[in-house]
């Protein structure tokens, strides 16, 4: 296309798929040359066709300044390339190669995962099954009594109680440590009986020889007792002196008493041992106790707060793989389809389909489809019908009509039938149709409750182009899907009439 023109006019050449039926491959960048006063505009396009024939190359229209002006039509003859097949081998189409999806990425996630599992892991140890190193305390309780009892009053010995005026903590504490080591070692009530009950008890065990304390011992006993009592009770403050002396008093009462006390048997040894491995059992158990619980407690938190993020049905629909979900957020393809092309973002490629045609309308039209089906799920199919002839002022409801009774074909009842204008991201105007229906499950006589969106969209007043999407009506994932994928369609919209002088 040639246009001359001065330099204070606009021309805007055709930019979309006005040549129908021709494809345009390529639109070149326009040259300009300067003629005289004037400059002479030139427009290259790149045309291909596969069907031979002859064709017209429809008046295509130059905006100059916002007037219009139209080139002459065009016939052109497409002539079939003659192949000499003797010299020439033909072959059949190569089949569909099955492409591997591509991965996700998961070692980011897999590796925050497995590094949150090691540092709980790692304090599961550190606090519950490390050998942690054993306070003073701990050592000692796990003396034999005599030798717990002398370390207790070592303890007591260092410690700040006389100095302070403690008395009535000190003498408790030395108390404690000889009814301690009596109660497991003579009388296990020791804990639990009054000074004069103890005295008594062991003044009759050394009457009856059972375990012959002498008197001077239990004496001795019975006066640190009293004194202890005075202390606890009158808060009384003996002098330091004595109750220093009070204190090597009790290691010479524990050594005497010691002495008296047979040596352990053999089957006192073996429940020796058997409450020690019952202990370390006990101890055992209550850490996989503890790490159990920490475990489900982990466990429980995750899914409660992943559940307030993101909603619990969502949660066990990514446990369970619910495919609408995975669909929704799998990675999605942007691709064309048709001529002119349709711009879309589907959730997988849309393949090539059968477009049945009935034979009384074979030489009116050319129907190609595209389409991807989860079996009772979600199906998309994108339709685009090329008629022979151009038809004025084509009512789009007619072909609404046709694929509405396209769906009943395949069993589809109960249609309800809502329209209203839609409009694309880019500004190409069509017809929405939508509503419910109910589609048959299998080959069985259930259907599922589903609905419906038909976009319709003519150009050129030769195509017709819709996009049909059903799906599951209690599917919120679908639901999602169907609207992401009418939010991407963008059409190549209708050039905008000239205003009018």
């Amino acid at each position: 296309m040639e246009v001359e023109t001065d330099t204070t006019k606009q021309v805007v050449f055709p930019e979309s798929q006005t040549f129908l039926p021709f494809e345009v491959i390529e639109f070149y960048n326009t040259d300009t040359v300067k003629k005289d006063d004037k400059f002479q505009l030139i427009k290259k396009y790149g045309l291909t066709s596969f069907d031979s024939g002859w064709y017209q190359i429809p008046r295509q229209k130059i905006l100059i300044n916002e007037q219009p002006f139209f080139s002459d039509s065009l016939y052109v003859y497409i002539q079939d390339v003659l192949v000499d097949t003797t010299k020439q081998k033909l072959f059949d189409i190569k089949p569909i190669l099955e492409v591997q999806k591509p991965q996700k990425n998961w070692w980011p996630i897999i590796i925050i995962i497995l590094s949150a599992l090691a540092i709980i892991a790692f304090l599961i140890y550190w606090f519950v099954w490390r050998k942690k190193p054993l306070t003073e305390a701990e050592r000692i309780a796990q003396l034999p009594p005599f030798e717990r009892a002398k370390a207790e009053l070592k303890n007591l010995e260092n410690s700040r109680y006389l100095i302070e005026d403690k008395s009535k903590e000190y003498y408790s504490e030395l108390t404690r440590i000889i009814r301690s080591f009596i109660d497991e070692k003579v009388y296990d009530k020791a804990l639990e009986s009054t000074t004069a009950q103890l005295i008594e008890r062991l003044e009759l065990l050394s009457e009856a020889n059972e375990f012959s304390l002498k008197k001077e011992i239990i004496t001795q006993i019975d006066t640190i007792f009293k004194r202890a009592d005075l202390a606890k009770f009158a808060k009384q403050q003996p002098e330091m002196v004595i109750a220093e002396a009070d204190l090597k008093e009790t290691h010479f009462i524990l050594d005497e008493v010691n002495k008296l006390l047979p040596e352990p048997s053999e089957e006192e040894k073996l429940l020796d041992e058997a409450y020690r491995k019952a202990q370390e059992q006990k101890a055992k158990r209550k850490k996989i106790v503890i790490t159990s619980a920490i475990a489900i407690f982990l466990l429980i938190a995750t899914i409660v707060g992943l559940g307030l993020k993101y909603g619990f049905v969502y949660i066990k629909d990514v446990v369970f793989q619910n495919s609408s979900l995975e669909l929704l957020e799998g990675e999605w393809v942007d691709s064309e389809y048709g001529m002119p092309p349709i711009s879309i973002s589907t959730p997988q490629v849309l393949m090539r389909m059968d477009a049945p045609v009935p034979e009384e309308l074979k030489e009116k039209m050319q129907v190609t489809s595209y389409g991807y089906e989860l079996k009772d799920k979600f199906t998309i199919a994108l339709v685009t019908t090329n008629l022979k002839e151009k038809v004025e002022n084509f009512d789009l409801s007619t072909a609404v009509e046709g694929s509405l009774q396209t769906l009943e074909a395949r069993g589809i009842t109960d249609i309800i039938t809502l329209n209203e204008m839609f409009k694309t991201p880019n500004g190409a105007e069509g017809l929405k149709t939508y509503g419910t229906l109910k589609v048959p499950k299998g080959s069985s006589n259930n259907f599922i409750d589903g609905k419906y969106v038909m976009l319709s969209f003519s150009a050129e007043d030769k195509v017709i182009q819709q996009i049909i999407l059903v799906w599951g009506a209690n599917d919120t994932y679908a639901d999602d899907i169907a609207d992401k994928i009418i939010k991407s369609i963008e059409l190549q919209p209708k050039e905008l009439q000239p205003k009018s002088e």
